[in-house]
């Protein structure tokens, strides 16, 4: 059987890549999983509810309309318009199996094979595997430790066969919540460039404080040069449900509609339900998870404040935080270790760019936070 360059050139995913180890952990250290960006609760009683009802109604397995419910849309852009302020109408809206297939199908829809699109450092690494299966060529935005990307290094990297630039707040793998002036700057570049910024907000609900996440929303022209990209899966515990959206102009949602009919035709009528059940009946339940959350990363960062074992924390934030290991070793190298050790569980760097960055992606937010403190202990020992 032949296979295609396009996928074999891309690396498998690098979630459970070293679940195969899991038997061979010392039996005096019981896994501390800090790998996946899942939540580790189940849904509210509401969205649980609503999904029952749902699985025994007839019209529940049906098809939904290509676009989503609209009740979801209308519910959606009413929710992002009392966080963010501006205009966003349910006509902006676009309902997806998930924030994955929402890059995939807005990327898709912008660029053709042989275009390029700018990813930052560290990237989420489907965003980097899509555009290679796609014919895109990533452009990478290196900020270093900063982790907070330039303006104008990334008008530096713009070209005649530039489509976008993307950016992830909070970021995954390094939690990094970009400032709002920082994304109107960004806004601003694109608009005079003239390509699109796509920012994945999967994370939005995790921004510290009580002000938007950002003001893009407020610029006339926004629907010309942003995109907006969301997942519920985080915030309302439904990742296996694979519900997302897409925040853009109708004339883009109109062409990645035409991608969605051809993948999946349209998502899951089950998530979107669970969705506008999330959106409508359980605002206090997402408050709480939410500052549970946030309870966890300040466990966290107090654990690394120290740098146990010369680990050093260089940012945090929503689901990660983003460490940089003491070792000559390679990332891999040191997440083997770590496991097979200590029994930490954690992602290696050189699965967010081009090459190894000597940092580990650690995710508190599905730990058990009486047990985050053991981390430093174990960091310890595995560099004495």
């Amino acid at each position: 059987m032949k296979l295609t360059q396009r996928t074999q050139a891309q690396m498998d995913s690098p979630i459970g890549a070293m679940a195969h180890l899991l038997d061979q952990i010392p039996a005096d250290k019981p896994l501390l999983d800090l790998s996946q960006g899942a939540p580790g609760f189940p849904p509210a009683p509401e969205v649980v509810a609503r999904i029952a009802e749902v699985a025994v109604d007839p019209a529940g397995a049906r098809y939904a309309p290509l676009l989503g419910l609209p009740p979801l849309r209308e519910a959606f852009a009413a929710d992002i318009h009392a966080a963010y302020g501006g205009d966003v109408e349910p006509y902006d809206v676009c309902i997806t199996a998930g924030c994955n297939q929402a890059f995939c199908v807005v990327t898709s829809a912008l660029a053709e094979p042989g275009d390029e699109i700018i990813l930052t450092l560290p990237y989420y690494f489907n965003h980097d595997m899509w555009l290679g299966l796609d014919g895109v060529k990533a452009r990478y935005l290196d900020p270093g430790d900063a982790v907070v990307p330039s303006v104008a290094a990334a008008e530096e990297l713009i070209n005649d066969k530039t489509r976008a630039i993307v950016l992830v707040t909070p970021g995954n793998p390094t939690g990094q919540t970009l400032e709002p002036e920082l994304l109107q700057e960004f806004a601003d570049m694109a608009e005079r460039r003239d390509i699109v910024l796509i920012v994945d907000e999967t994370y939005r609900s995790f921004v510290p404080g009580d002000e938007p996440p950002h003001r893009l929303f407020e610029r006339l022209t926004w629907r010309d040069h942003v995109v907006s990209l969301h997942s519920f899966s985080k915030d309302l515990a439904i990742p296996g449900h694979r519900v997302g959206a897409i925040i853009a102009h109708p004339d883009l949602l109109r062409e990645a509609a035409k991608l969605i009919d051809c993948i999946s035709i349209c998502a899951p009528r089950v998530g979107q339900e669970a969705a506008l059940a999330g959106i409508r009946e359980a605002t206090e339940w997402r408050a709480a998870k939410i500052e549970e959350i946030a309870a966890k990363q300040r466990v966290f960062e107090e654990v690394m404040a120290s740098k146990p074992g010369g680990f050093e924390l260089l940012a945090a934030g929503a689901y990660y935080g983003w460490v940089r290991h003491p070792f000559e070793a390679s990332s891999q190298d040191v997440v083997r270790r770590l496991l097979l050790e200590q029994g930490v569980l954690t992602i290696p760097g050189d699965a967010f760019g081009p090459a190894d960055p000597g940092c580990i992606r650690f995710s508190f937010a599905n730990a058990d936070i009486d047990r985050l403190g053991e981390l430093a202990d174990r960091l310890k020992a595995i560099a004495s």
